[in-house]
């Protein structure tokens, strides 16, 4: 009886942490979270208006168990109408919410696609090649990789080969 009881309490225990190690992922342009008790996740990289790979919900997926906020630019709303102009409302709105949801992060990532351009990829890394935050993972293809792989040496930029590799070291920083 006592043993029946013990398990249950542990299984009970288990699935209440489990539920609790959930991310919860903000999408341009939703709001951030105002409390940072949790550590925030930017996933930065190849998006090219829509036409690159959606490798961020992969990541979303790999992160599934994590208790972690996930900040996704990626809308899926985007409209390629918008001009990238200061006065387009909705592009103004993206610009800034990336610029915060940066500047949030405990963890940005850069996944630079080969094939891809990610001009403004390029500039969110110069932007934060010297805090620490980045892990970049840019496969030979990407355009400017040579660029990338001299700034990321300069800077102490966290360089990984693969998706799996990019996955295990944001994993790997959460943990820490």
């Amino acid at each position: 009886m006592i043993r029946a009881a013990v398990l249950t309490a542990a299984l009970s225990l288990a699935a209440s942490t489990a539920a609790l190690a959930a991310p919860t992922v903000v999408t341009s342009p939703e709001a951030l979270p105002a409390a940072h008790d949790r550590p925030r996740v930017f996933l930065g990289g190849s998006i090219d208006m829509g036409k690159a790979v959606d490798w961020q919900s992969q990541m979303i997926a790999a992160l599934a168990d994590q208790d972690v906020v996930i900040l996704n630019p990626r809308r899926p709303d985007w409209n390629p109408a918008w001009k990238p102009v200061a006065e387009e409302p909705e592009f103004r709105r993206q610009v800034e919410w990336e610029l915060a949801a940066l500047e949030s992060a405990d963890v940005i990532v850069l996944y630079l696609t080969p094939g891809s351009q990610a001009p403004i990829s390029l500039l969110e890394m110069g932007l934060h090649a010297r805090t620490g935050k980045l892990v970049v993972l840019c496969p030979e293809g990407f355009w400017r990789k040579g660029n990338v792989d001299i700034t990321a040496q300069k800077y102490g930029v966290k360089q990984v080969g693969t998706l799996e590799e990019l996955i295990a070291e944001v994993k790997g920083r959460l943990s820490r």
